[in-house]
């Protein structure tokens, strides 16, 4: 990293980080497109569409975009299946770039996994990852709806003790940063997925993340 600020935007100053996983810190796009194919292919759907709506939701919300006629506790018995599968399948993932020495940066500073994913996925690909686990994480068995709903991310800065307004949240997909952004946080969108959904700053990847810590004890996020 530079050793000048005279490269580097300033993002804002914060509190907290709320921090999804999945296109976020961890690249899993090999799996949940594995996965995904081969779900859309047996119920007779265009893997490519399918693939379109399938990051940041939870399985059974995906499922019920795709297949809006069909009962619901059919989809959450098919993502409960999927679930599964991703949970078995590691192969190929890998951190975003950036990630580790960002998930070090945050070591110290109050932060939380917000993510779509259960624990024992979420354990999985922090694993596969060679990331190190958050203390505080919402995953999917925690809240009572998918993001785009806030609840996660509104959670996530509550058991963090801060207003969602003092948060900075982390993001890839666009009902990721919808949730981010309806519940308060400020958003910094990753990758190319997130560069079209208006997040409040974006980056390629997290090598561009300067992490600084203020005497007062909150952070303040850099561009670099």
């Amino acid at each position: 990293m530079p050793t000048s600020d005279t490269s580097t935007e300033t993002i804002g100053v914060f509190q907290a980080a709320l921090l999804d996983m999945d296109g976020t810190i961890v690249n899993s796009d090999a799996v949940v497109e594995r996965c995904w194919r081969r779900w859309a292919v047996d119920h007779g759907l265009d893997p490519e569409e399918a693939l379109k709506v399938v990051h940041g939701r939870q399985g059974y919300a995906t499922m019920a975009v795709l297949l809006p006629a069909r009962p619901m506790e059919q989809n959450h018995a098919d993502n409960r299946a999927l679930l599964a599968q991703e949970t078995a399948d590691t192969e190929g993932i890998v951190p975003v770039p950036g990630a580790p020495a960002f998930v070090a940066a945050l070591a110290g500073l109050p932060h939380a996994l917000v993510t779509s994913a259960d624990e024992a996925l979420a354990q999985a690909r922090m694993a596969a990852a060679g990331l190190p686990m958050p203390r505080v994480r919402v995953t999917a068995e925690r809240v009572g709806a998918s993001k785009p709903d806030p609840e996660g991310f509104l959670k996530g800065a509550a058991e963090l003790g801060f207003d969602p307004a003092e948060c900075v949240a982390f993001e890839d997909s666009e009902v990721g940063i919808a949730a981010a952004r309806a519940a308060g946080a400020r958003v910094v969108g990753v990758g190319p997925r997130a560069a079209a959904h208006a997040p409040d700053a974006h980056v390629p990847d997290l090598t561009r993340i300067r992490v600084t810590v203020r005497t007062d004890g909150a952070f303040e996020l850099r561009l670099i």
